[in-house]
């Protein structure tokens, strides 16, 4: 099969031992992002496979409607970013791996980064000293501070484990059935929402963004938050009302951590969450390691192969076979 891999920004699938497995395969790799679905249609214009990159370029009917050679497509995880309609009306099929057995601990690891530089100040002691300079101010201690978890997930989980070690307080706040799950396993929860947020120094989400989910976090929320509070965010940016954030961020008292945003990749060098004080952003890194892509791609690759062995698996619309 003719397999175009898109968005592989730092060509490193290829040094991966998952990649082994698109041996026979002729495989292509596409290490810039072509957001326009014109010119990318002209790129994997004999693509019988797409390979994605999570969620870094969308894929619609613009793009699809373009693509007559094309016969699947493999990735990982949910798929907000895929038209399966589309997908379904010109024959291609979508498999995707929904990996319910274990956490991304990369995300949750790099959840507990975010928390540790912004109360240590790490970024910007580490800008001081390159400057020449010393000290740059106090940092404050996480042991013994709340950390509020939205969402009753795996990543949530193993953000919990690691913040226990860390002697924070942890509380819960999630849909009705992971509150009901949380209950069950005698898990700490807020006794209301607005409590979760009033009372949580840091508040972390890890929730699947999905429509019921898209603008979740609302204005009221933000505005329970303490003064200097954290909101982090290593999910997905929709989870917060449009404009939401920005707003809180600009009155000056709540600091944010956040690896997602509603464009991506994200280039505007004088958006508030690149350019605040009060912000730490990271470029979408929560799951972007060599272990993590192993993992994931392995998986991926696993249903290329199974497509062209004529048996597919984790099929999201099984009625195009």
């Amino acid at each position: 099969m003719k397999v175009h891999i898109l968005d592989d920004w730092f060509d490193t699938l290829r040094g991966l031992p998952c990649f082994a497995k698109l041996a026979g395969h002729d495989v292509t790799v596409w290490t810039d992002h072509e957001p326009d679905p014109a010119a990318l249609a002209e790129r994997v214009a004999d693509a019988d496979c797409l390979v994605l990159f999570r969620e870094r370029t969308r894929i619609g009917a613009d793009l699809l409607d373009r693509l007559p050679n094309l016969r699947l497509i493999s990735q990982r995880s949910v798929y907000p970013h895929v038209d399966v309609a589309a997908c379904t009306r010109n024959g291609v099929m979508l498999c995707s791996n929904m990996h319910a057995d274990a956490p991304s601990y990369a995300a949750a690891e790099m959840t507990l980064a975010l928390i540790l530089a912004h109360y240590r100040q790490i970024p910007q002691q580490a800008a001081s000293l390159r400057a020449g300079d010393w000290q740059m101010g106090v940092g404050r201690t996480l042991r013994g501070r709340t950390l509020g978890l939205y969402g009753y997930g795996r990543i949530a989980g193993a953000v919990a484990t690691y913040a226990a070690a860390l002697g924070l307080n942890v509380q819960w706040w999630a849909s009705e059935a992971g509150r009901a799950r949380a209950a069950v396993d005698g898990a700490t929860l807020a006794a209301s929402r607005a409590a979760f947020f009033s009372t949580s120094d840091i508040v972390s989400l890890h929730v699947r963004l999905k429509p019921e989910t898209r603008g979740i976090i609302t204005a009221e929320d933000l505005a329970a938050m303490t003064p200097r509070a954290l909101l982090v965010n290593t999910s997905r940016s929709g989870l917060i009302a449009p404009g939401v954030l920005e707003a809180e961020i600009a009155k000056g008292s709540l600091c944010a951590a956040v690896d997602v945003f509603d464009t991506e990749p994200m280039t505007d060098g004088t958006d508030i969450l690149a350019t605040h004080p009060n912000v730490l952003a990271t470029p979408h890194i929560g799951y972007v390691t060599e272990d993590e892509f192993d993992l994931q791609f392995s998986d991926i690759f696993d249903q290329v192969n199974a497509y062209a062995e004529g048996a597919p698996i984790h099929v999201i619309n099984p009625e195009v076979g």
